[in-house]
């Protein structure tokens, strides 16, 4: 699709405005239950405006402060009938590009976590994909390992797909944008690179109105001085755009949380691989719940000054 409008390729440039339908069914439940689901945050980039959802919720926000998220909670009592809720967000978005910001102080975004080692056999795909160069900067080497990443995985949902496990990434060599970033964040932090990841939606870029197709995830890292945003599975699809998103997201995005091996208090009995869909747990059990998104284009809302963002009990500024 080369030449073809950015539109028709998924990209908005510049800003976006939407309206942001979050639903999903919780099933009939025979016994107490506990539920966790994204608490998105206002940033630089993203603007929440509002919030609606059923009043009767008075969902408790917790934090994960390793991750730089939040994570919303609810005791849902044993009900007869199953339940559909929603919430409606009012955003405003910007394009991404290349940020400034201090070096991370901790190794949070370097240090190994269940589905991201560090080292081992990533030590050798680094080595394969550096092709021996020791003298290069940390962007020079981040850009090797993106090209790496798709010139050897190819985005298809086949097998035990949308795990974010590395190592399934490694051996498949396919899998859909959880696979690509999760393989990319442990090269990266093998590497000595930090990294991290996000997740939320691409929303459609050649349509106003309309539903949207699951979640979808991103990366960065950090290098020279900045956080570049990364979409490795897009660039893989689109090729013609695999220099755009070497440093670019689109702004027609929608980050419902940031970060693995999501840990909050009171949490289920394991820690959240990531976080897009509700995390329903009952008697300690993990139910699934049938999950929604769809959105609606509105006129431009003008982003918030930080100082005023929405102020929901806890809110991150990445």
């Amino acid at each position: 699709m080369e030449g073809a409008p950015p539109q028709l390729l998924g990209v908005i440039h510049e800003k976006d405005s939407f309206e942001f339908s979050y639903a999903f069914t919780i099933p009939a439940l025979q016994d107490t239950a506990e539920l966790w689901y994204p608490w998105p945050q206002s940033d630089e980039f993203q603007t929440i405006h509002e919030i609606q959802y059923p009043k009767e919720l008075k969902p408790q926000i917790l934090r994960d402060s390793a991750n730089l998220t939040a994570v919303a909670y609810l005791k849902l009592p044993p009900h007869a009938k199953a339940q559909k809720l929603n919430w409606r967000y009012r955003v405003s978005r910007l394009e991404k590009s290349a940020y400034q910001a201090p070096r991370p102080q901790s190794n949070q975004y370097q240090a190994p976590t269940p589905l991201l080692p560090v080292g081992g056999r990533f030590s050798k795909l680094v080595n394969e994909a550096l092709d021996g160069k020791t003298l290069v900067t940390d962007l020079v080497k981040a850009r090797a390992l993106y090209d790496y990443v798709i010139d050897n995985v190819r985005y298809a949902k086949q097998g035990t797909y949308g795990t974010g496990d590395a190592d399934y990434a490694c051996d498949a060599r396919s899998g859909n944008c959880t696979e690509f970033h999760s393989l990319f964040i442990a090269l990266a932090r093998t590497a000595n690179i930090p990294a991290r990841f996000g997740i939320g939606a691409a929303l459609p870029a050649a349509s106003q109105e309309g539903g949207v197709n699951g979640y979808h995830c991103w990366a960065e890292f950090y290098a020279a001085g900045k956080w570049w945003p990364v979409d490795l599975s897009e660039a893989d699809k689109y090729s013609a755009l695999s220099t755009y998103y070497f440093g670019h997201h689109p702004a027609n995005r929608f980050t419902l949380s940031k970060g693995r091996h999501i840990k909050v208090e009171p949490g289920p009995k394991q820690a959240i691989p990531f976080l897009a869909y509700p995390n329903l747990e009952v008697a300690g059990q993990s139910l699934q719940v049938k999950s929604q998104f769809s959105f609606k284009r509105l006129p431009w809302l003008r982003p918030i000054k930080r100082r005023r963002l929405y102020k929901s009990p806890c809110c991150f500024g990445f």
